[in-house]
């Protein structure tokens, strides 16, 4: 039994004999003790149910649960899982039912819990993403950090998984939103470049916006850029939309855009390298055409600290800007008429315009 468990079950043991509260009374007195029950209570048991909660949800657990209460076997074929480790799934089940968020009736688990039944809902896909960035990502680097120093690591792309960061990016899709309906010209026909472009949500709110709209939209992670294709295809987009997989770096395309966008991947470049991306960003902007760059900024949030923390740490990328260096390295890049406009009063995510010189075709 590990201390924390043992901690806990000492303080519910009551009307046992004397020497039981004799020895309750021991353990209970040592320094130490007070310090475990409060990490289990306020961290510990919080962790656990952060992960599990996150794993049922990007399994698929918890929507299938939420449509009828299922039997391991049921949900073992479900996942792929093979009848020998279907076990395994039960004993991973009933960490469910311990920490609350699952129920067992008859051999069947059922939600129990409010969050497990709302991760289970499609509207909170969002939520459900960026609670597993934050474990799989954010957590990582926290516990790892200075022994990835010491060993002279770094982490990579591929320590990322493009679909989680797109979908959870998602949380700040309303501003983005905000952003290109005050940039985006819907009175003529628009040629756009959207550079990082996830899961193509937001090349499809502006097509929405300009129906005479027409869009190139790239990133750099094929799987992300073989998902927006698909999505692109499913909202009836093929004819207005292309995309591919391609760096901005080395992007193969005419200067011809009317607008370039960047949406929540400027730190994706190195810092030194910023300025040398915006000016090909400027590049492939037509005459009088526009930048809009959308970012989440240095801010003491300790959210956007982890997410700061990780790119300090990868091999690629690097920290999160601060407003006033990036609007200078716009103006660097050789950008006109820089704005930085914080989205939202007391949020440290912001929305960067610029224009290229010149008279518009």
């Amino acid at each position: 039994m590990d201390l924390l468990s043992l901690a806990k079950n000492v303080t519910r043991r009551t009307g046992k004999p004397v020497t039981d509260l004799l020895t309750a009374t021991r353990i209970l007195g040592t320094p130490r003790m007070p310090l475990l029950l409060a990490l289990s209570k306020g961290f510990v048991e919080p962790v656990y149910r952060a992960a599990f909660l996150s794993s049922a949800a990007g399994s698929g657990i918890l929507r299938r649960l939420a449509e009828r209460p299922c039997d391991p076997g049921s949900l073992a074929e479900a996942l792929q899982i093979g009848e020998r480790d279907t076990p395994r799934l039960r004993t991973w089940l009933e960490m469910g039912v311990t920490l609350g968020d699952l129920g067992r009736s008859d051999g069947r688990y059922r939600l129990r819990s409010r969050a497990a039944k709302a991760l289970a809902q499609t509207r909170y896909d969002t939520v459900a993403a960026a609670l597993e960035e934050v474990l799989r990502f954010h957590v990582p680097v926290l516990l790892d950090g200075p022994r990835m120093l010491r060993e002279g690591r770094r982490l990579s792309l591929a320590d990322q998984d493009g679909t989680v960061i797109a979908r959870s990016s998602r949380v700040v899709r309303p501003l983005v939103e905000r952003a290109v309906a005050r940039t985006l010209d819907t009175s003529r026909a628009v040629r756009l470049l959207e550079v990082g472009c996830g899961s193509g949500v937001h090349v499809r709110y502006a097509a929405r916006l300009n129906p005479r709209l027409s869009a190139l939209a790239v990133d750099l992670q094929p799987d992300v850029a073989d998902q927006a294709a698909r999505n692109v295809a499913e909202w009836g987009l093929t004819d207005r939309v292309e995309v591919r997989q391609g760096d901005l770096r080395t992007l193969d395309v005419q200067p011809q855009f009317d607008l370039v966008t960047l949406h929540n991947n400027i730190y994706y470049f190195p810092h030194d390298e910023r300025v040398s991306a915006l000016r090909r960003a400027r590049a492939l902007l037509a005459p009088g055409g526009m930048l809009l760059l959308t970012t989440s900024c240095r801010s003491g949030n300790s959210g956007l600290e982890a997410l700061n923390l990780w790119f300090e740490y990868a091999d690629f990328g690097g920290p999160l800007p601060h407003p006033d260096e990036l609007a200078r390295q716009l103006e660097t890049a050789g950008f006109r008429d820089v704005r930085a406009d914080r989205l939202l009063p007391g949020a440290p995510f912001h929305a960067f315009t610029g224009t290229r010189a010149g008279v518009p075709a």
